[in-house]
């Protein structure tokens, strides 16, 4: 749909029963996100809140919170955004069928950006960040976040907006040891987009413009997160995708500006200046922790009439960046899988806060007709998964041979780790990878970004049963009194809170010395967990709890383990230690008091009546 800005979104959405109005005042801290949070897990409709205490401003929420909302609000162009990805990704189909892809070419050109004069909507105020909405969403946030920001910056080899990145980087306006409204911080990697650009602009000593684009249409926020092929702009995608051409100028000091934004917030990052950032409740469902990171000194606080802030809330998923990444496959489709030979399907686990566990399917062709088929080409595939983008940051994959069940799909997570299971061969099938990189998010590792990963490659014939309860003669020593069948094959067991590595080890002895001759082929995976009774309730604890508590080279242990020329197996259980460990960041936790309000605007005559 061809919206002109976030308002004529929204009156559409209002217009077609997708959006309700909170017009009581509502405080930005923990309310606004508990509130958001409580209608996001019903499904229920776009939020708009009127009246948030402290700022003049509205603020809209949870507008991707259904993959349907997300389609209806651009059902007149996302099969021309398909097709357009899909040439980009493969352009020798527009070469064999011209005519067939005229249409999306034609889109792709009227899509380019368009510069307009200075007399654009945004132009209409100024004002300053603290009249922003301060939105705080968890009980330990550093302080106020925009969360559905849209951060602009230029190569500064190459100037202008068709080699110009737009990125989703949180943004903290407050708190800490910023100076209010002259400064904030900006949170990102420096193999990003933005930090490449800053990297530039370090070395020639100069500071780095930023331009940070808040609400407008709605086709902006999903270009800045879209994993767009090479030399297609975020501006053309969001032109292409909206209908309507990315509007932009400079202003008098050189920042770009988004003409259709609501707000836009510029200021210069210099070289070497950073300040700590965080705390922040992100999306693996934990705390991210303070560390330095870029400051940025404010320089103006533009505002359309009528502005609308908008902002979403990041915790454990599902969550809306959850809808946000069903929408992007609706549009890649099998993009990466293009770019890997022999890779079908990958699936970055939602539940496991997506960057922490990965499953793929690949096909197996070098052994086709040999008997006792093992991985190879697999393997292949998995250190090309592991070396590629976003997927370099995951700890666990998990990888099989589409010849073995070609219905198999990497998003049926029982079905496939089932499918995982019954064909390991733990004395060969988990190779290491030690000593490297993951999620600057993920604090299960030995340090800040530095972790470990494991690729589980399985291939061949069935190799056993799975339990799908356990035997009335199974039993676990003392002090493993707690344990239940979390999925088949896979064991809850509840241990003592974590100690230390040394007493971990004390703990797999007592295990292995109680199993090692126990035949347990038909078990291969024990989780030791703080709560068996949580860790086994659903699907989703279990592959939280798994994949976000433990460092692969540092928790996971075997039954009657073994090291042969550097390659480590064991012939009995496999067991991975996800208790909570001293160094890990504190999950998130709702705030009582909070959530009693928002049960009281949930009661008969409350504005979520019959919603939450």
């Amino acid at each position: 749909m061809g919206y002109k800005s976030l308002q004529s979104c929204i009156a559409d959405l209002e217009q077609n029963g997708h959006l309700i109005r909170i017009k009581q005042q509502v405080d930005p801290y923990l309310e606004m996100a508990a509130i958001h949070l409580r209608v996001y897990e019903n499904q229920g409709p776009a939020l708009l809140f009127e009246n948030i205490k402290g700022s003049p401003f509205p603020a809209a929420s949870n507008l991707f919170g259904t993959l349907d909302r997300s389609k209806f609000m651009f059902r007149d162009t996302l099969d021309k955004i398909k097709t357009l990805v899909d040439i980009k990704g493969d352009p020798i189909k527009a070469i064999k069928n011209p005519l067939k892809y005229l249409n999306v070419a034609a889109t792709a050109l009227s899509a380019l950006p368009m510069k307009t004069g200075k007399g654009a909507p945004i132009n209409f105020g100024r004002t300053q960040i603290s009249q922003l909405p301060q939105i705080i969403n968890w009980p330990m946030d550093g302080g106020p976040f925009v969360t559905m920001p849209q951060v602009y910056t230029e190569d500064i080899d190459k100037p202008g907006i068709m080699n110009a990145n737009l990125g989703m980087y949180r943004i903290q306006l407050g708190g800490n040891d910023y100076v209010q409204d002259d400064e904030i911080g900006l949170h990102y990697q420096l193999h990003r987009g933005i930090g490449i650009h800053q990297t530039k602009a370090n070395a020639k000593g100069q500071p780095l413009k930023v331009s940070i684009f808040v609400g407008g249409p709605p086709s902006h926020p999903l270009a800045a997160v879209m994993p767009l092929p090479e030399g297609l702009s975020e501006m053309t995608f969001a032109g292409a995708l909206g209908n309507r051409r990315f509007r932009y100028f400079y202003d008098d000091e050189g920042f770009c500006i988004s003409a259709d934004a609501d707000f836009v917030i510029t200021g210069t990052v210099m070289p070497q200046q950073n300040k700590p950032e965080g705390p922040f409740g992100d999306h693996l469902g934990y705390y991210s922790l303070t560390h330095p990171f870029p400051l940025l000194r404010v320089n103006r606080v533009y505002h359309k009439k009528n502005p609308i802030w908008s902002f979403t809330v990041v915790g454990r998923p599902p969550q809306e960046d959850t809808s946000f990444g069903a929408l992007i496959h609706e549009i890649t489709g099998s993009a990466i899988p293009k770019e890997i030979p022999g890779l079908h399907q990958i699936n970055a686990v939602d539940a496991a806060g997506v960057h922490p566990l990965l499953f793929a399917i690949g096909s197996e062709r070098y052994t086709p007709y040999l008997s006792g088929r093992k991985p190879q080409e697999i393997l292949t595939i998995a250190n090309h998964i592991l070396g590629s983008n976003q997927l370099s940051l995951a700890k666990y994959l998990f990888i099989c041979a589409q010849e073995d069940d070609p219905s198999l799909h990497v998003d049926d997570i029982p079905k496939f780790l089932k499918h995982i299971l019954e064909r390991i061969d733990l004395t060969s099938d988990l190779h290491f990878y030690t000593k490297t990189t993951i999620d600057t998010l993920d604090y299960s590792g030995s340090n800040l970004n530095a972790g470990s990963k494991v690729a589980v490659a399985v291939a061949g014939d069935k190799r056993r049963e799975l339990w799908q309860e356990l035997p009335s003669t199974f039993s676990l020593p003392r002090p493993f009194n707690n344990y239940k069948m979390a999925l088949p094959g896979i064991l809850a067991v509840e241990a003592p809170a974590y100690a230390s590595e040394s007493e971990t080890i004390k703990q797999v002895e007592i295990l292995n010395a109680h199993l090692k001759d126990a035949g347990l082929d038909s078990l291969p995976l024990l989780i030791l967990c703080d709560d068996a009774g949580f860790t086994a309730q659903t699907v989703n604890n279990l592959i939280w709890v798994t994949f976000t508590r433990s460092n692969p080279s540092h928790d996971i242990h075997g039954i009657n383990s073994f090291t042969q020329y550097k390659h480590w197996g064991c012939k009995g259980p496999l067991i991975i230690d996800a208790r909570i460990k001293p160094h890990h960041a504190p999950p998130l936790i709702k705030d009582a008091a909070t959530e009693a309000k928002v049960d009281k605007l949930g009661a008969k005559g409350g504005p979520l009546h019959g919603i939450i």
